[in-house]
């Protein structure tokens, strides 16, 4: 028997199991040592088996909040034992508290602004714990209503460049580093944005990845310990919402050719451009 077959069934146990097993019962269910089984998992699926157990929860609290049930409801459908678990978690995972997120981000206050690229216009949105959306498009009207669909229920409010200085950063920080700007980066503001522990690690790699250069899918799962994690990492890609922080558009399709991007294949192929043709200016410089 492989290592790989233990560990699905560790994993389709925690796709049925109600509440979480603790690692010494799934590693025996498994016949495999707990360290192994924590460091292995995690090598696979890029999470340990609790983080796992716990994103696949809240995926199904967050489908039956939007759905529109009860708070109460959605939290005990989707295995958890009392609210105060939910709460734990849900800034990181929810981004929001449940009742907020049901409400479409309801009581939550955001600032944004925007500003000319040379790739269109940049919209940069942060709550008051952090940076929750950057995105590109042609006009500020479709942004703004963009980003109206993803918050309904918040607060927006348009702040003027110079009034926000974690918008004003994150702007001189993408000009700085996609060499728009001579001027320093800043230093990065925190950010407010949902995300699982694999989607997060996968951002983490992206970032890693020198501009001007880019990653297979294929190649990047490979990087994670994970060679077949490759539809997985395309899920994280699409899920991104931080245009240019998170550098999604370093991805390809295996055969080279440039694939999707959220902000328009185009951008995509400019932007790679722009960071190739800067690179060798850039290691000039270092």
């Amino acid at each position: 028997m492989s290592a790989i077959e233990p560990l699905e069934q560790a994993r389709r146990l925690l796709d049925e199991a109600e509440t979480a097993p603790s690692l010494d019962a799934l590693a025996g269910a498994v016949a495999l040592s707990p360290t192994y089984l924590q460091r292995a998992f995690r090598r696979r699926f890029g999470m340990s088996p609790a983080e796992y157990h716990r994103s696949r929860r809240f995926g199904q609290l967050k489908a039956a909040l939007r759905d529109g049930a009860a708070v109460t409801d959605a939290v005990y459908e989707a295995g958890f034992g009392s609210g105060s678990r939910v709460y734990e978690h849900s800034n990181r995972l929810l981004g929001m508290t449940p009742a907020s997120y049901r409400a479409g981000g309801a009581g939550a206050s955001i600032r944004y602004t925007t500003t000319a690229t040379p790739l269109g216009r940049l919209l940069v949105a942060t709550t008051t714990r952090g940076i929750c959306a950057v995105n590109l498009g042609d006009d500020d009207a479709a942004l703004e209503h963009g980003l109206a669909d993803e918050f309904p229920r918040a607060t927006r409010e348009r702040v003027d460049a110079g009034r926000e200085e974690w918008l004003d950063a994150v702007i001189a920080r993408i000009a700085s580093e996609l060499g728009w700007s001579d001027a320093a980066a800043p230093a990065m503001p925190p950010l407010d944005i949902a995300a699982t522990a694999f989607q997060w690690r996968v951002w983490e790699a992206l970032t890693r990845i020198p501009a001007g250069q880019t990653r297979s899918y294929r190649a990047l799962a490979a990087e994670l310990g994970d060679p077949r994690a490759a539809r997985a990492i395309g899920n994280a890609c699409g899920n991104n919402r931080l245009a240019l922080i998170v550098p999604c558009h370093r991805v390809v399709r295996e055969d080279g050719s440039l694939g999707g991007w959220r902000w328009g294949v185009e951008r995509k192929r400019e932007l790679l451009a722009r960071e190739r043709a800067a690179a060798p200016e850039r290691r000039r410089a270092s």
